[in-house]
Formats: structure tokens, sequence, C-alpha cells
């Protein structure tokens, strides 16, 4: 979720956390992460979401937020621990990097040792080895007391993500804390059962006051406090969460978000690459 103005999201048991292993076999930890400012509050759990005390300590704490991270497990490489438990953190620039990632990336990690320099996953998933590869590319950028241009973050995630799909499905979220980038590939789909695109779809909301008469759609398994009279939402989802008409991110395409809107968005699967950086019109 990324929105203009701090809004309390709280996630509840009845819905979304039964996907963490009753409804779906995402059994294996969940965690969320709550950003203020440039740091982040995150809470993680390597048991199922659905049997979790902690999703009722979210649901009763409804931490105040404008970007929040969640991730639903389920183990196909690495233990059932901590360690490798989703969304990942890390310190760069002075300020907290959180990613979450969807798919199996076989032979990332024998490929790409060289890269990750002295960031180092602290657990043995193909996800986290994914994000230190990705610090370890935008580091150079974050020089002291500089913040990189969007463009030139864009990018490197840009670059980053086509080699993530080198070796599976690389459906991601990341925040610098500043920014939501979304990365769009292809996921098992339930009506096929075959993996293709979409992997990733997203919503955009704009939400009038309550004064107007009207509410925004409830969503199951979320609940969302827009007390503001004026409030922007840009929701992210692996699958559409209400009736709405949810856009799918096209396979291959990079969004940055902030404050509920997409900012810009470079080119998609390989034939459409020579796009680049694009300014969204909306």
């Amino acid at each position: 979720m990324s929105s203009l103005e701090p809004a309390t999201l709280s996630i509840s048991l009845e819905a979304f956390s039964e996907r963490g292993g009753l409804s779906a076999p995402h059994k294996d930890g969940w965690g969320a992460a709550f950003y203020s400012g440039r740091d982040a509050r995150r809470l993680r759990e390597t048991g199922a979401a659905s049997r979790s005390s902690g999703i009722r300590f979210l649901r009763e704490q409804q931490y105040r937020s404008n970007l929040v991270l969640a991730h639903v497990r389920q183990a196909t490489k690495g233990a059932v621990s901590l360690e490798n438990t989703q969304p990942f953190a890390r310190e760069l620039g002075g300020r907290m990097h959180v990613f979450a990632h969807n798919g199996d990336l076989i032979g990332l990690e024998e490929a790409t040792g060289p890269e990750l320099g002295r960031i180092r996953p602290i657990g043995d998933t193909d996800s986290e080895h994914a994000f230190c590869i990705l610090l370890a590319r935008m580091e150079p950028l974050w020089a002291p007391g500089e913040s990189p241009s969007l463009e030139t973050r864009l990018d490197a995630i840009t670059r980053f993500a086509a080699l993530l799909r080198r070796f599976g499905p690389a459906n991601f979220l990341y925040s610098d804390s500043e920014y939501l980038y979304v990365h769009g590939h292809e996921r098992t789909q339930e009506a096929s059962g075959r993996i293709e695109p979409p992997g990733l779809y997203s919503l955009c909301r704009t939400c009038p006051s309550k004064r107007e008469g009207r509410n925004p759609r409830p969503i199951e398994g979320l609940t969302l406090g827009l007390t503001e009279a004026r409030q922007r939402v840009t929701l992210v989802a692996s699958v559409p969460l209400t009736a709405e008409a949810w856009e799918p991110v096209e396979e291959g395409e990079v969004l940055a978000i902030k404050g509920g809107r997409i900012m810009a968005r470079t080119g998609a699967a390989e034939p459409r690459q020579e796009r680049g950086f694009q300014p969204a019109d909306a």
C-alpha cells in the first residue's frame, strides 16, 4: 500500500491471513513492514498467519503509515525460520530498504555470487540473495548526504529485474522509504495452474470525504482507516482483492509509486525494453 496521507491498515484473520495456511498453501511464515519516515516497523513470524497471535496484535494496533509491505510465505527453498521470513530489510543511505519477492529463482545464487560484495544474506533463500544483489547495485548510487534521482534508481531496478527474470518468476515489491517499486512478471495462475503473466495487480483509489456520503468499497481481509478528507491510495497484490477494475502489472514492467500515485514506469519484457524511463501520465 502507498497512500498520500498516512492511513491505518489492519490485517484481519477472517480473510487475508487465511491465505497463510488455510485456503492457500502459504503457511510457512508471514511478515509486514509499516514505514514511518525513513525507518520501518517490521513484524515477522515463522508460523501460519491464519493461526497467529501476531495478526491479532496488528489488528489491535492499527498502525498509521503511508507505505506498507506484507508477505505470506510458501517455503520452496530454505528452512522455515525467521531469517528466511519476508519482508527482508537492510539500511542503506541512512534509510531502511525493504523487499519482498514471490517466485523461484533457480540457479540465481550460483550465477551471481560474486555480485554480493559486502552485503550478505542472513538466511538461505533465493529471495534474500536477490535482495542483496539489488542493494549491492544500489549502494554506489547512495553517496553520503545525497539521494539519487528517480530516473537513476529506476534504471538500476529495471536492470536488476531483467536479471531476475532469467532465473524464474520475479515478482517483487521494494521500497527505499521514499518510493514503492513494483515489478510484475508471472506466477502460477489459480484458474489454469500454469505459470504465466500477470504476476501482480494494482488498484488506485481517490477517496472522497465521508461528508459526501460515499465510502470506499471494503476489501476482504484488509481494513483501511481513511480519515483524511482527501486521500489517494494505490494497492498492489498478487491477485485482485475486490471486484473493482484492478490493472495487471505488465510482464517485466517496473512501477515507481509515491503518495498513492504511479510516478513513473519503465519498459516491460524484453521486446519493449527500448522504452526505457518514461514519466507516468497520471
